[in-house]
């Protein structure tokens, strides 16, 4: 059912599928500085630029990790930063947006989510420890909050049934709704990314970065 999925079912979200308080309790929560990082084309550099960003934060500026709010604005490719292991599999998301490993094959999996240091505090001078973990889910840890894009889920589920990644006879309504409800843990759905910057730069102060590399 609609209400079973977040955001809904309808190609344009609409505000009464809109987890609006779950937004504004994340985006909104206490704190001293907000940045925002949009994301487009696939670039994984990215998220060592949002853990530099925690880091230059915390210990260059001295601003205490609570008050540190910083948010993943991916749409595009970038929107598979948010699917699950499940959803990269099915719909083979690597060879639908041509993205490789280093040896040119297509990624498989969201290797770009799990932990690899251990949540232990540690020196930010250690190259293995927390603070220089580029996954998603330490960069979670340390308050990052992911966001998805409504409209780029449905957008990019009637490409994948259109172009044959999906299985045969599914509608691309069907995929969308296995997409929306198949998101890593955290993730928060909303209606337009495009709409949702304006919204955390007008609305709750957030800097906007988006870095070319």
């Amino acid at each position: 059912m609609a209400q079973d999925v977040p955001g809904g079912t309808n190609l344009v979200e609409q505000k009464s599928n809109f987890a609006s308080e779950a937004f504004a309790a994340a985006v909104g929560r206490p704190a001293e500085i907000r940045q925002v990082y949009e994301a487009i084309a696939f670039r994984p550099s990215l998220l060592n630029n949002v853990k530099n960003s925690f880091n230059g934060l915390q210990f260059g500026f001295g601003y205490a990790p609570a008050s540190i709010a910083v948010a993943l604005a991916a749409h595009g490719p970038s929107a598979s930063y948010a699917y699950s292991d499940e959803i990269w599999q099915r719909y083979r998301i690597g060879a639908f947006f041509k993205l490789t490993d280093a040896a040119g094959a297509p990624i498989v999996s969201n290797i770009f989510l799990a932990r690899k240091a251990s949540l232990d505090d540690a020196s930010p001078n250690d190259e293995k420890g927390k603070y220089q973990d580029t996954s998603i889910e330490m960069l979670q840890q340390r308050g990052l909050i992911v966001l998805a894009c409504h409209t780029a889920i449905e957008e990019q589920a009637r490409a994948l049934v259109k172009n044959g990644f999906a299985p045969a006879g599914t509608t691309a309504t069907a995929v969308a709704d296995d997409m929306l409800t198949h998101l890593i843990p955290g993730t928060i759905v909303v209606p337009s990314m495009v709409a949702t910057l304006a919204v955390l730069q007008a609305t709750y102060h957030y800097t906007y970065i988006s870095p070319a590399i």
